[in-house]
């Protein structure tokens, strides 16, 4: 199992109101330079939250919700830094209640 971290946040704040386009483009480039693989996603309305270990998440979230998942705790760290008002939290996948770490929910 591999342990999953995530900035969650309304969909209409992550991808309308901050610029996280930007953000992920330049970070992408910077892995590319560096030869890194990609380990980050975003995630519209994530399935994640439909795991009743994350309910409390979920209910704090406004809805629809959208996350960036990594599996990089200080990227999503950095993230929090970034935007603020986001929340943070990991999660273990593959598992029963959340068998693909980055699908969506729709």
């Amino acid at each position: 199992m591999q342990t999953y971290y995530y900035v969650l946040a309304s969909r209409k704040f992550l991808v309308e109101e901050e610029p996280l386009e930007e953000v992920l483009k330049e970070r992408r480039r910077h892995y590319q330079e560096t030869g890194k693989e990609i380990d980050f996603w975003l995630v519209s309305e994530p399935a994640f939250l439909t795991a009743p270990e994350l309910s409390p998440q979920r209910n704090q979230c406004p809805q629809p919700a959208a996350a960036i998942i990594s599996t990089n705790p200080q990227f999503i760290q950095w993230l929090k830094l970034r935007l603020e008002f986001v929340i943070t939290g990991e999660f273990q996948a593959p598992s029963a209640t959340i068998p693909d770490p980055i699908a969506t929910a729709s």
